[in-house]
């Protein structure tokens, strides 16, 4: 018992680390002048190497040898946290520091340069950087390998998708492949006669900012535990006990920054909701990407863009804009915008439709990357082929809206993309179970989530990680992963209503 109490104690500190390097991370991205970066760069690749090495101490190996000839002297709950220490620990104790410190650095300097590389649609200048971080994060995935005996990058999808391989999502997306291109023609072909009325701007970033907040209110978003603000890309970050989501504005389009904020809420939700008495150790953290993804589109998705809550953001943004008399913001035409499927250059604003084809095509080029069969230098002609044929959009020479768009890769964070699809189909599954058990579209238009939310935490919230992914979304709906749901999901609301 001794051992696991030092186990505790060493994880509760390591998860107040954590606590400082995410904050220093969101004030890197939203509050820090430019010129903070070098500094704040090098603060923090030494707050990684401070976190690596607590965590790879040679007394926390110790202590695991000595639970391990006691583990029955343990409760349930203790061998669970035992079971995530482990994982952290082993997860941790195959990269050197050195490499650990070169990647933080090399990270750091790619994201806070592809700012301003972005705007200006430099790719030579963005390469340079990306270059290094391919690099480093090739020696990781090589090293993690050897460890774990997967493929290179296997081991970094095991980081981001515990259990999750390249064989299941690669049979999930052929599945998707042979369906949603006929699907997408389809629902096109069914809106060209429905007209559509783009609101037209200004609208103040201040009013936009105010509507979002509103909305964050109508979904339970705690303040007194978080906050909103403006960053580059979208993200939620900061700890469950102070969560700090972003979003960004566009003056002539306030659409994608409210859907923006209710993803991020979304996140929120999920980490102001994790168990609260396992606070600061590892069985209290997140299950998977999968699953915290599932959770801000289960919001963005799922709740926001059903008809009973575009009628809330219709008469909300009417209110906050002052256009109660535009028909642009009548309910009709705002259901009408929200459920608009059309193939774009952007990512983070695309419709759950084709939304997926994105995510295929970043995972097939992340993973040749970190293969090896892809370099750096070939992103942005595979990049235009695969959006041409998946999307039917060329992005020759647009960098800024194409393989520059998004944040992932400049810190290396290889092996996340397929989280946003796994989630998709996760939040449609879980919203085909709690309809037995809820009456959603009451809940939503009488703007009562609680019964939404009391669900959601008794069956994800509060497990954290003391479930595996699949024993998680087994409990919580009777089966594994089944993509079947979030096709239906997408005909019922495109084709049949």
């Amino acid at each position: 018992m001794d051992a696991y109490l030092q186990l505790e104690k060493q994880f509760k500190k390591l998860a107040s680390y954590h606590h400082l390097t995410a904050i220093c991370g969101w004030d890197q991205a939203t509050m820090m002048p430019d010129g903070g970066n070098d500094a704040r760069a090098n603060a923090m690749s030494d707050l990684a190497v401070l976190c690596h090495e607590t965590l790879v101490a040679p007394e926390v190996g110790e202590w695991i040898n000595a639970i391990d000839e006691h583990i029955d002297t343990l409760t349930d709950e203790q061998k669970i946290n035992v079971r995530e220490i482990k994982r952290q620990w082993a997860h941790a104790t195959v990269l050197p520091s050195d490499l650990v410190e070169a990647k933080s650095q090399a990270g750091s300097k790619c994201e806070h340069q592809w700012r301003k590389q972005r705007q200006n649609n430099d790719w030579e200048g963005f390469a340079t950087n990306l270059k290094s971080v391919v690099t480093l994060s090739r020696e990781e995935a090589k090293k993690r390998a050897a460890h774990t005996g997967l493929t290179p990058y296997n081991a970094m999808l095991d980081l981001y998708e515990p259990g999750m391989t390249t064989e299941k999502i690669d049979a999930l997306f052929a599945d998707l492949k042979s369906w949603l291109p006929a699907l997408t023609q389809q629902i096109i072909e069914k809106q060209k006669t429905v007209a559509l009325i783009s609101p037209e701007g200004p609208f103040s970033t201040e009013k936009q900012a105010n509507l979002g907040q509103q909305l964050m209110s109508l979904l339970d978003f705690d303040f007194n535990h978080g906050r909103l603000d403006v960053s580059v890309h979208p993200f939620c970050g900061g700890v469950p006990e102070d969560v700090r989501i972003t979003t960004r504005y566009d003056e002539e389009d306030f659409t994608s920054a409210i859907m923006g904020v209710i993803h991020e809420t979304g996140h929120a939700r999920y980490e102001q909701g994790l168990p609260k008495h396992l606070s600061g150790l590892p069985s209290a953290e997140a299950r998977s990407m999968g699953i915290h993804e599932s959770q801000s589109l289960f919001f963005e998705m799922q709740i926001a863009r059903s008809p009973e809550f575009v009628a809330h953001i219709a008469k909300m943004a009417a209110e906050t804009f002052e256009r109660q008399a535009d028909p642009a913001f009548s309910l009709a035409n705002m259901n009408t915008l929200y459920k608009r499927v059309q193939p774009g250059y952007i990512r983070v604003d695309a419709d759950e439709v084709t939304y997926p084809a994105h995510i295929i095509l970043r995972y097939e080029i992340e993973r040749g990357l970190i293969e090896g069969t892809i370099e750096v230098d070939d992103i942005p002609a595979l990049w235009n082929q695969k959006m041409q044929e998946y999307l039917g959009i060329d992005t020759e020479g647009n960098f800024t809206n194409g393989c520059m768009q998004d944040i992932h890769w400049t810190d290396g964070s290889f092996g996340y993309f397929p989280s946003y699809t796994l989630g998709a189909m996760y939040a449609a599954q879980f919203m085909h179970a709690m309809r037995k058990d809820v009456d959603v579209d009451a809940c939503i238009r009488n703007l009562d989530i609680k019964p939404i939310s009391a669900w959601l935490e008794k069956n994800i919230w509060s497990k954290g990680s003391t479930l595996s992914t699949e024993e998680l979304v087994i409990q919580a709906t009777g089966e594994p992963l089944n993509p079947e749901y979030f096709k239906q999901h997408l005909i019922s609301r495109y084709l049949n209503s």
